[in-house]
C-alpha cells in the first residue's frame, strides 16, 4: 500500500510553503495587550496571493475554474498556514466552496464558486451553534415559504463573518431535516454582534430573525451539513499539527542555543525527554488527522462511520496541540511568557483550536456513541 501523497497534493505543500515562508506571527498585535480585536479584517495581501496560487480553489472542480482536489490537498497547506499563523480563513472559505460544489444546484455553483476561486467573494460558516456546545443545525430554524425559506434563530462565534461576503448557515426544518443556507452578510434579517476569539481575532454572534432566502441559494441535500462539519473538524486538525509542529521547531531552536551551566539545556535529559514526548504527540496527531482526511475525501468504508475517525483525530489534536505549547512555554522559562517573543501567540491560538468543532471531552463523548451504535466484529 502506499502512503504518499500525490504529485499534485506535493504541488501543493511546495506552493503553500512558498506563500507562507514571508507571514509574519507577531505582524498583528498582541491578543494578550489588546481589549478588542488584534485586527479588524484579515490578511488581505495574503489572500490574493493565495487566490493567484490556486490555493483557493482546491476543492472547486475544474469546470468552475478551480484545482479540483481534496479534503487531504487542503489539510496539507492548513498545515502550513498554521506554522506561521496566517490569518486568513482559508479553511471555512474552502469548506464553504467544497459544500457548494458537492451539493449546490447549478445555478448557486455558476454564482458563487468562480468568484471563491479567484478571492473576490470570501465565504465563512457557522458551526457552533448558540453555545458553542450545542449542535450548530439546531440553532436556526428553516421554515418553506413557497420560492423562499425563513430563517429564525442564532449561530454564535462565527469567524470571520464581518468581513466575509456569504456565511453557510446550518438550520433544521420542521420535519427533521437540516438545510444549509448561503446568506449574504448584510442580508434582511440578519445582524452580527461583536465577539472576539481566544486569539484575538474577530467573531460574529448571527441573529437571523425572519431571514428570508431563496430557495436556489439553500442546500437541501441528505448528509451534506454532517459532511461539511467532518471537513471543518478534519481541517482544524490539521491547523493544530502545523500550530503544534511550529512550536516544538521554536523550542528546538531556543534550547539548542540557551545554556546552562556551559551546557545548551537541549542536551539535558529532562528537556530531551519532554521534547520527545511532544514529538509523539505530533506524530498521533498526524496519523490520526490523514486518516481522517482519507475517510472524507474518498467516503471509504470503515468499522464506524468517517465521524468516527474525524473524532479520534480531534481527541488526539485538541489533546496534543495543548501539551506541545505548555511544554514549550515551561521549556522556554518566563522568556515564553514576553510578549515580544512570539510564543504566547501560538499558546492563544493552540487554546482556539482546541476548543474549536468541540472539545476532547466532545468527541470522546461522540466516539462513544458511535462505538455503541455499531458492533465491531
Amino acid at each position: 500500500m502506499d502512503f504518499t501523497f500525490t504529485e499534485e497534493q506535493q504541488a501543493v505543500v511546495e506552493a503553500a510553503k512558498a506563500l507562507f515562508s514571508d507571514v509574519v506571527p507577531d505582524g498583528v498585535p498582541s491578543p494578550a495587550l489588546t481589549s478588542g480585536a488584534v485586527a479588524e479584517d484579515f490578511d488581505r495581501a495574503l489572500w490574493a496571493r493565495l487566490a493567484d496560487a490556486d490555493l483557493l480553489g482546491l476543492l472547486i472542480g475544474a469546470e468552475h475554474g478551480g484545482v479540483g482536489l481534496d479534503a487531504i490537498a487542503l489539510c496539507l497547506a492548513l498545515r502550513e498556514s498554521a506554522k506561521v499563523l496566517a490569518r486568513v480563513p482559508l479553511l471555512e472559505h474552502s469548506a464553504a466552496t467544497w459544500a457548494v460544489q458537492t451539493y449546490g444546484g447549478e445555478k448557486l455553483r455558476r454564482r458563487v464558486l468562480p468568484r471563491a476561486g479567484r478571492g473576490e467573494l470570501v465565504l465563512t460558516v457557522a458551526a457552533h451553534g448558540r453555545t458553542g456546545h450545542d449542535p450548530a443545525e439546531l440553532a436556526v430554524t428553516a421554515q418553506r415559504d413557497g420560492d423562499t425559506w425563513l430563517l429564525d434563530g442564532l449561530q454564535t462565534a462565527v469567524p470571520w463573518a464581518h468581513t466575509s461576503d456569504r456565511a453557510v448557515i446550518p438550520a433544521h426544518t420542521p420535519d427533521g431535516r437540516t438545510v444549509l443556507a448561503i446568506v449574504p452578510r448584510d442580508h434582511e434579517g440578519i445582524t452580527q454582534a461583536e465577539q472576539y476569539s481566544t486569539s484575538g481575532e474577530r467573531l460574529a454572534q448571527l441573529h437571523l430573525a425572519g431571514a428570508r432566502v431563496a430557495a436556489s441559494d439553500v442546500i437541501e441535500a441528505e448528509g451534506a451539513w454532517e459532511r461539511l462539519r467532518d471537513l471543518l473538524a478534519t481541517g482544524t486538525c490539521a491547523l493544530a499539527l502545523g500550530l503544534g509542529e511550529g512550536v516544538l521547531r521554536m523550542t528546538g531552536e531556543y534550547t539548542g542555543k540557551r545554556e546552562q551551566f556551559g551546557h545548551p539545556v537541549a542536551t539535558f535529559q529532562a528537556v530531551a525527554v519532554q521534547a520527545a514526548d511532544r514529538y509523539i504527540d505530533l506524530r498521533a496527531m498526524e496519523v490520526t488527522l490523514w486518516q481522517a482526511a482519507w475517510r472524507v475525501s474518498t467516503g471509504a468504508d470503515g468499522a464506524l462511520p468517517a465521524a468516527g475517525d474525524v473524532s479520534v483525530a480531534k481527541i488526539w489534536a485538541s489533546e496534543g496541540v495543548r501539551r506541545v505549547v505548555q511544554t514549550a512555554q515551561h521549556l522556554h522559562g518566563g522568556f515564553g511568557a514576553d510578549t515580544d517573543y512570539p510564543l504566547h501567540r501560538y499558546h492563544a491560538w493552540a487554546k482556539q483550536l482546541e476548543l474549536s468543532l468541540g472539545p476532547a471531552a466532545a468527541h470522546e463523548e461522540a466516539l462513544g456513541d458511535l462505538l455503541a451504535a455499531h458492533a465491531l466484529g
